[in-house]
């Protein structure tokens, strides 16, 4: 069955860097768009952060991360990574990677990303 586990979360001072791991399996990864989202504590809204293309085209569709966060994936090792750069306490958030096969999303569970001093 479909799986994606992320990994590499943490806790990392303002101004930091962290790499983000989907690790997926279970279908076809080169085949598929993936994307990073995030929700930040207190009830807020899951936000997308970006996705990449099959052929390793990305995009940050959020304001707040560009030029800070990029996506990449490896096909080979079935992995897609955010790279988190100049980390804001306000990038606290769960991070989670998502797929979708036509009407269909998966999702993983998610990491912990906790910026603070």
């Amino acid at each position: 069955q479909v799986q994606l586990v992320e990994s590499g979360g943490g806790s990392v001072q303002p101004g930091g860097s962290l790499r983000l791991s989907c690790a997926a399996s279970g279908f076809t990864f080169g085949n598929f768009e993936m994307a990073w989202y995030r929700q930040a504590p207190g009830g807020k809204a899951r936000e997308l952060i970006g996705y990449v293309t099959k052929s390793g085209i990305s995009f940050a569709t959020s304001g707040s991360v560009r030029g800070r966060f990029s996506i990449s994936r490896d096909n080979e090792k079935n992995t897609m990574y955010l790279h988190m750069a100049r980390l804001k306490p306000e990038d606290t958030a769960v991070y989670s990677c998502k797929t979708h096969f036509g009407f269909d999303n998966y999702w993983g569970l998610g990491t912990q990303v906790t910026v603070s001093s």
